[in-house]
């Protein structure tokens, strides 16, 4: 047996009913606290430098993803023979 319930509620509404608290004002804050350590460290951030780290870190994951595939591919053909 299968029982389905379709409730068209909001979020805030859905809060309510099961007596979870409100955390809005908490959110808020950290939002607040968020946006502005982003904007700060924004002004420090040297982006070429950045840049060039992700794109070294993303190459060497590639290639070792690559690795592990071949080595995978190779042991599965071995088997196969």
């Amino acid at each position: 047996m299968k029982i389905s319930l379709d409730i068209d509620c909001t979020p805030e509404e859905a809060r309510r009913f099961l007596g979870l608290p409100d955390v809005t004002s908490v959110n808020d804050g950290l939002v607040e606290v968020l946006a502005k350590r982003t904007s700060e460290m924004a002004e420090e951030i040297d982006i070429d430098k950045l840049a060039e780290q992700w794109m070294t870190a993303g190459a060497q994951g590639l290639g070792n993803l690559q690795r592990i595939f071949m080595e995978q591919f190779s042991a599965a053909q071995s088997k196969k023979d």
